[in-house]
């Protein structure tokens, strides 16, 4: 079963990416607006994908995608960055720090979930 952590501090573009996964048949989705409060949701866990935008307050998704590839528990799910922040520098840090993809806001249902399709659980 997938089980997806949406992190993204605005409640709109949580909301968007929710609609997004269960048209894709993903029902289990967990949503955190901060690093931190991510943080808080990992240990209740199993989540299979974990998506978060790059910008954030308190902790930013760089710093959240370190942290968890430093983690030996959480070093193999699959994160996806998803972030306003277009230029190849910031998609470069955030690869580089081990976010598996990078996708641009605003974007399409299809194009998240065409980034998506690699991670998916029911797509393996």
């Amino acid at each position: 079963m997938e089980r997806v952590l949406v992190v993204e501090d605005s409640a709109a573009v949580r909301a968007y990416i929710k609609a997004t996964l269960a048209s894709a048949g993903v029902t289990e989705v967990s949503e955190a607006a901060t690093g931190f409060e991510a943080l808080r949701l990992l240990p209740r866990g199993g989540f299979t994908l974990i998506l978060a935008d790059l910008n954030m307050p308190s902790m930013s998704g760089l710093e959240f995608v370190a942290f968890l590839r430093k983690n030996a528990t959480y070093a193999k799910v699959p994160v996806v960055v998803v972030s306003t922040e277009s230029r190849g520098v910031d998609r470069d840090k955030a690869l580089a720090l081990g976010a598996d993809a990078f996708v641009v806001k605003p974007f399409l249902p299809e194009t998240l979930l065409a980034a998506l399709r690699p991670f998916r659980t029911a797509e393996r």
